[in-house]
């Protein structure tokens, strides 16, 4: 072999090493971002990075090292008939809801599907947080109709185009696919109002925007005046698209906001917006056009599994209107609660100032979730079917990491600041289905993943449990 070719081979071979080494040195640093994220992911510190500010469970993962039931059998088969021996109940919860972590006070409620209770740790109601929605969401599927759908329209009112809003939770700037529950959106509306405007030669209207269907005040004064600025929850109204954002953001004035995209969108489509402002829309104004968003079932459903604040508040709002009263924070609460009494749930010491669970002036008992989840077995099945399912979707995706509940509970989930709440269905070891409620508001702020995660497991403690009579 010649010098030359000597020379290229080594050149040839330092080149293999030296990528090599790079190669080596990516995965290093991969490894160790990963960890670092893995770590900052627990803390909830990415949150501002994955959705802006403070985005609830599903952003958090729980710490690893809690001391926690051993998963049991994983595979057996659910026996709704069965019922359960209330003393081994008590055995297997009593030990994972006396956890100090959890804090000084503490809730468990146990059903039987059929409503029966089978154990009770207090009387006491508690902030709930998010387990509101569990309320909201049967007031829904039980006042008004599951499968109406909602709509929004745009009318004509001499040359005056109004956009009038229908109350859409889930109203899109413009088209996304969500699978079957695929959303309207303000882009649709837009061809199919350009069109029909165009084709009676009208190239150039007055635009107004009405979002009078809700009453009352956008923002709740029962909620802490920190929210909108944390980006928690948007002003509530009858307009709104991408649930009251632009840019992943909150924004002020979701109703004008919306209408100033719809202006910009008619505008792309051939008709010009000379003006634009909030007014009514008159009772004999013509239809132009309309888009039809999600069933009311649908947007409970993404509502439950989501934890989603905005259309929960929304949603409370058609329970009101669907019970004939003031489209108001005020009316909405007094429509959930008066459907509730209709179907028998407990309301003892129950207080509501909202449908989402924000405000910590809510009460509610162990026992009343617990029965509102009883209740809609029955009337509703719909909403306990649509809860998330422990380890695997919703807010729940990242939770009862190794806990025997993991697969085997479909629960509601609720959280702020020293509030950690769960409540819906539980599978036991030997079959037998539960309705479980879990409630805490005195935890301890600094330790907010581990009492969570005791919470978890209270519910596991069922799902490991050889509970049938």
């Amino acid at each position: 072999m010649t010098s030359r070719s000597s020379h290229r081979v080594r050149k040839s071979a330092a080149r293999r090493v030296l990528g090599a080494l790079a190669w080596v040195t990516a995965v290093v640093v991969l490894v160790g971002a990963v960890a670092g994220g893995v770590v900052l992911h627990q803390r909830g510190a990415l949150n501002d990075v994955l959705c802006g500010g403070d985005c609830g469970d599903r952003y958090v993962s729980a710490p690893e090292d809690l001391e926690a039931p051993a998963p049991g059998d994983q595979t057996v088969s659910a026996i709704p008939s069965a019922t359960a021996d209330p003393a081994a109940v008590t055995q297997a919860v009593q030990g994972a809801a006396g956890q100090p972590i959890l804090g000084p006070h503490v809730g468990v409620s146990v059903r039987e599907l059929d409503g029966d209770e089978l154990l009770m740790t207090s009387p006491d109601t508690f902030i709930p947080a998010s387990t509101t929605k569990l309320l909201t969401g049967y007031a829904a599927l039980t006042t008004l109709d599951p499968e109406e759908r909602f709509r929004t329209t745009t009318v004509l009112d001499g040359d005056r185009l109004v956009l009038v809003g229908g109350g859409d939770p889930y109203l899109m700037a413009t088209p996304a696919d969500r699978g079957y529950a695929a959303p309207a959106d303000l882009g649709t509306l837009a061809d199919r109002t350009a069109e029909a405007l165009v084709a009676d030669g009208v190239t150039q209207v007055r635009l107004a925007y009405d979002d009078t269907l809700f009453t009352g005040p956008a923002d709740n004064p029962a909620w802490e005046p920190t929210y909108a600025a944390q980006n928690q929850v948007s002003p509530i109204t009858a307009l709104w698209v991408d649930r009251g954002r632009v840019d992943q953001r909150r924004v002020e004035d979701p109703s004008g906001s919306a209408a100033g995209i719809f202006a910009a969108q008619l505008a792309e489509r051939g008709v010009t917006v000379v003006e634009l402002q909030p007014a009514p829309a008159p009772v004999d104004a013509v239809p132009v056009a309309e888009v039809e968003g999600p069933t009311v079932a649908q947007a409970v459903e993404r509502m439950a599994v989501t934890s989603d604040n905005g259309a929960a508040e929304v949603i409370a709002r058609h329970v009101a209107l669907g019970a004939g009263v003031d489209p108001s924070f005020e009316g909405a609460t007094g429509a959930v609660i008066a459907a509730l009494e209709a179907s028998g749930v407990e309301t003892t010491g129950l207080v509501l100032r909202d449908g989402s669970g924000l405000s910590r002036q809510n009460r509610i008992a162990p026992s009343t979730l617990t029965s509102v989840v009883a209740a809609a077995e029955l009337a509703a099945p719909q909403l306990t079917a649509d809860l998330p399912v422990a380890g695997f979707t919703g807010t729940l995706v990242e939770r009862f990491v190794g806990l025997a509940g993991r697969g085997l509970a479909r629960v509601k989930t609720g959280a702020l600041n020293q509030v950690h709440s769960l409540a819906g269905t539980v599978t036991t070891a030997d079959g037998v289905v539960l309705i479980v409620a879990v409630m805490v508001d005195q935890a301890e702020i600094a330790q907010a993943l581990d009492a969570r995660a005791a919470v978890d497991a209270v519910v596991a403690s069922l799902a490991s449990c050889g509970c049938a009579a």
